[in-house]
């Protein structure tokens, strides 16, 4: 297996040496507890200072305060419950307070939820107001302006996860001068990525997260201006100064002030210009793989570290799936939010059309990057791209294309090298195009079964015919016939009772949305009820032990050709199925003499299970899938990857 290239740095980051031999020390040579007055709780309490007098120093702090806790969340919820408490004091001592909640369209979630959730505990009834952002992703000062003689608290971030926009700090503070709304800022990008000097601004909070910059998870600060009004949300043996309950967490603060002091004393973290040079590379070696690209935030405003993209006629999922084929680990959006498929509100708030926020990916990498892996970086990123427009051989038969859960089924005859368009979508169009021109298609016909008016009842397709079958006003179906025979029942939306009685209750049917199916299936399949999946997926070990008991047993990679082929080669002999072209496998898997046992795997386990579990809808028993796919396969199967 190739070696990881990790380009998800906004989400978190690996742990910098000096920072594990810090947390290692504090755990064996300096574990005393700081609160204990002994020569042993002295020593702890003096690493802590210590540590807490850095970051005041990297941060500007000034007067203020530096509070250590677990990170952002927490900054987070003690800012807003701590700003909120104080705004109800103000309020029931009759002081007008204003009555708006102001965040910025863009921020993290935590912050909207937070204000939501205190809002409401404490009875508040304030209003919450988005504060708009321009094309750029910076927040509108205009719009502010407008809100802030009604703001009570004002929440925005230093810059933003998503697309690294840079936010106009010293404007949004102009802006607020003659404003009592409390601020709040969002620092965690901003550790070691941007000068920051809280001491001589108006932010009254700002929240960081140790995992962000290369310390563990589980380590965070707070900073608290001067006189900005403060509740504890953890009460107890009044630690912190009693601004944080809790024995602190002495390995994670000596980790993070490993980091803090390679900040400080310069030599570890490559400069900005560096930073710069190497997000050029990158977009450099992106706009080769994938001519068309469109980079969603401008370089001139965004920090070095991020670049944020999309590919006309590419899902993030997609782009996803090849990079990690490539051992190039980048992400769709936020983390906290990626397992939500969802377009990205960022990109939303920007004014993005929906095709960019909904495919979208961001590739983010941190200070501690060295040229050696950008430039293989760049190399995967260029293999990603030649594997995506020389997959192979486009074979005939069906194939499925799927967008935000919509089906387009693509008819496919070698003999003629045309092809037949089943529900296109406006968003696949130069895709498909692209993929049949790159392999010397054209495009017979294109049918809906969803437009009832424009469609021939009957057309010759190589051996094969397609019939149109009417289903109501609004709904027909198309069948794939081989003389009498119904091989496929391209159904679009109608339902399962609508078939019935209509359609041979063996032919495969191909569904136009995922929830009603996402392979395919039969109407005998549905009517007699899946098969137990129970012992679906194997993990490692109960594979090698079926591939042991069934040496016939054959092994189906269902990951896409262009991952295929952005793999490093090599690895155990498996069949190339992708799950796109899995219902043009079915018949031969379902009408062979026997059934050896099927294996199916891909990256993560999601799509090997759907194969799977439609074959065993379709009754063929022996079909299993590799729980949690490559990602967590044990090196010794030797999967290509």
């Amino acid at each position: 297996m190739s070696k990881e290239i990790y380009l998800d740095g906004n989400a978190t980051t690996c742990v910098l040496p000096a920072a594990i031999d810090a947390a290692v020390q504090a755990m064996r040579d300096c574990f005393g507890n700081p609160s204990s007055t002994h020569a042993t709780g002295l020593k702890a309490k003096a690493m802590m200072d210590a540590v807490r007098q850095r970051a005041k120093r990297l941060l500007g702090v000034g007067s203020g305060r530096i509070m250590f806790n677990s990170g952002a969340t927490e900054g987070i919820q003690t800012a807003v419950l701590s700003a909120l408490c104080a705004l109800r004091e103000r309020r029931e001592n009759g002081e007008a307070i204003g009555s708006l909640l102001v965040y910025g369209a863009t921020e993290h979630k935590a912050v909207p939820e937070a204000l939501a959730h205190w809002n409401r505990l404490l009875g508040l009834g304030l209003e919450l107001k988005k504060l708009p952002v321009d094309g750029d992703g910076r927040h509108d000062l205009a719009a502010l302006r407008a809100l802030a003689p009604q703001a009570a608290f004002v929440c925005t971030m230093a810059a933003n996860n998503e697309t690294g926009v840079v936010s106009d700090l010293v404007g949004i503070g102009a802006t607020l001068v003659g404003s009592k709304a409390l601020w709040m800022v969002d620092c965690v990008q901003g550790l070691g990525k941007l000068p920051l000097d809280l001491g001589n601004s108006r932010i009254d909070y700002a929240p960081f997260s140790g995992h962000k910059l290369y310390a563990p998870k589980g380590i965070g600060m707070l900073y608290l201006r001067e006189g900005a009004p403060y509740t504890p949300l953890v009460m107890g043996g009044g630690q912190e100064a009693g601004l944080r309950s809790g024995t602190e967490n002495m390995a994670g603060i000596a980790a993070l002030g490993a980091v803090l002091a390679a900040l400080e004393d310069g030599g570890t973290f490559r400069s900005p210009a560096e930073l710069y040079g190497f997000r050029e590379k990158l977009a450099a070696s992106l706009r080769a793989a994938f001519p068309g690209i469109v980079f969603n935030a401008p370089f001139e405003k965004a920090l070095p570290t991020t670049l944020n993209f999309s590919v006309p006629g590419l899902s993030s999922k997609e782009l996803l799936d090849v990079f990690d084929a490539a051992n190039v680990r980048v992400s769709a959006g936020s983390a906290c939010s990626a397992a939500k498929a969802a377009p990205s509100y960022v990109l939303d708030a920007m004014g993005l059309p929906v095709w960019r926020s909904s495919s979208a990916v961001r590739m983010s990498f941190g200070p501690l990057a060295s040229e050696e892996i950008i430039n293989e970086a760049c190399a995967r990123i260029e293999r990603c791209g030649q594997a995506l427009r020389a997959a192979g051989n486009l074979p005939e038969g069906v194939l499925q294309l799927s967008l935000a859960g919509n089906h387009t089924w693509l008819l496919l005859d070698a003999a003629s090298r045309q092809c037949i368009v089943v529900d296109h979508q406006a968003e696949l169009v130069e895709r498909i195009d692209s993929l049949l021109r790159s392999h010397g298609y054209q495009v017979a016909a294109r049918v809906s079964t969803r437009d009832t008016a424009t469609a021939h009842d009957s057309m010759a397709f190589g051996a094969h015919t397609l019939r149109r079958m009417t289903l109501d006003a609004n709904q027909q179906a198309f069948l794939l016939c081989s003389g009498d025979k119904v091989d496929y029942a391209f159904t679009g939306m109608a339902p399962l009772a609508a078939l019935a009685g209509r359609i041979p209750d063996d032919a495969l049917l191909c569904a136009g949305r995922e929830e009603l199916n996402a392979c395919c299936t039969s109407l005998r399949a549905e009517e007699q009820g899946s098969m137990a999946n129970a012992d679906l997926n194997l993990d490692s070990i109960a594979l090698a032990r079926l591939l042991e008991a069934y040496p016939q047993a054959v092994l189906v990679d269902v990951r896409e050709v262009y991952e295929q082929a952005a793999c490093i080669p090599g690895g155990r002999a498996a069949q190339s199925v992708p799950l796109s072209r899995l219902a043009a496998f079915v018949p031969h898997w379902l009408d062979a003499a026997e059934q050896p046992p099927l294996v199916f795997f891909c990256r993560s386990g999601n799509r090997s299970a759907k194969a799977a579990q439609c074959l065993r809808r379709l009754g063929y028993r022996n079909a299993y899938s590799l729980g949690g796919g490559i990602a967590l396969a044990s090196p010794a199967l030797a999967l290509a990857a």
